[in-house]
């Protein structure tokens, strides 16, 4: 009669008092303890988790986002060029994860909608953070953040920074690519507007690869990076109205057609317009 297998005996490690253990590591019990649902519907179980791990996931994109920014700005370009590329996987994860909160029907969502309360992902400071780091700058949208002014100033912060796209065009500029002062010196708590001066520089740019490699290669995770962010978007506004269909979200937005605003948002719109000008 063969044993039950003894992990032990080859070394695993099976007692933990004082060791740190993989849970405790993890602080897996804050982390599964974390979900309260407001009512009795099975699906909002679903509806919570989801929404938490994706905040887990726009966690690390920050992470990543605000790293890649400070080694550009450093001028330590291939670094960055790793940290973006891990952020558009990281938009891909979540728009994996659309799949699964697509299972929920109107009727399952309904079950538990009036348990929200005014709750809605429009309210997610992280994505905002986000956006802003990308350079979809608009301050008015801090002020859903005014009851947690901790939240609203880091926000605010994030504003008087240089974005990612403002460091890089001024990489841009600085290899030999001369951009209008309007460019360079805009006012950095609102959105960079499409400059036909930076198309042309980002196109000399993609007709010259091989002697502006750096910069090719970063305005291509750029693009990578934005077109995960905009299937997520467009994920987002698809899962949204399969779901509720045209009543407006729990957030007071108007819901589907405030989504479909967003998808018309561009937060490098010279690396799109470029290929026309090719």
């Amino acid at each position: 009669m063969s044993h039950p297998h003894d992990p032990a005996r080859n070394g695993a490690g099976m007692s933990f008092d004082p060791p740190m253990s993989y849970g405790d590591y993890l602080h897996l019990d804050a982390i599964l303890t974390a979900q309260h649902p407001l009512s009795d519907a099975h699906d909002e179980m679903l509806f919570i988790i989801q929404h938490q791990t994706g905040e887990l996931w726009m966690r690390l994109a920050i992470h990543e986002l605000t790293r890649a920014r400070d080694l550009l700005d450093a001028a330590r370009p291939r670094p960055a060029f790793k940290m973006l590329s891990r952020v558009a996987r990281i938009f891909e994860q979540l728009n994996s994860a659309w799949n699964v909160l697509r299972t929920m029907t109107p009727s399952d969502y309904t079950a538990f909608r009036e348990a929200l309360g005014q709750s809605s992902g429009f309210q997610s400071w992280q994505y905002r953070q986000i956006e802003f780091i990308a350079g979809n700058r608009n301050p008015a949208m801090i002020r859903a953040h005014a009851h947690r002014r901790e939240r609203a100033r880091l926000l605010e912060d994030e504003l008087a920074r240089p974005s990612l796209y403002d460091v890089a065009l001024r990489m841009l500029h600085g290899a030999g690519f001369a951009l209008p002062p309007g460019v360079l010196a805009r006012d950095r708590a609102r959105a960079h507007v499409e400059n036909p001066a930076v198309t042309d520089a980002w196109a000399a740019v993609y007709r010259n690869p091989a002697d502006n490699w750096e910069l090719y290669e970063l305005a291509e995770k750029l693009v990578d990076f934005e077109d995960c962010f905009r299937r997520w978007r467009f994920n987002h506004l698809t899962t949204v109205e399969r779901i509720i269909g045209l009543k407006r979200g729990t957030g007071g937005t108007a819901g589907v057609p405030y989504l479909k605003r967003m998808l018309e948002v561009e937060l490098f719109p010279e690396l799109w317009r470029l290929r026309t000008a090719l």
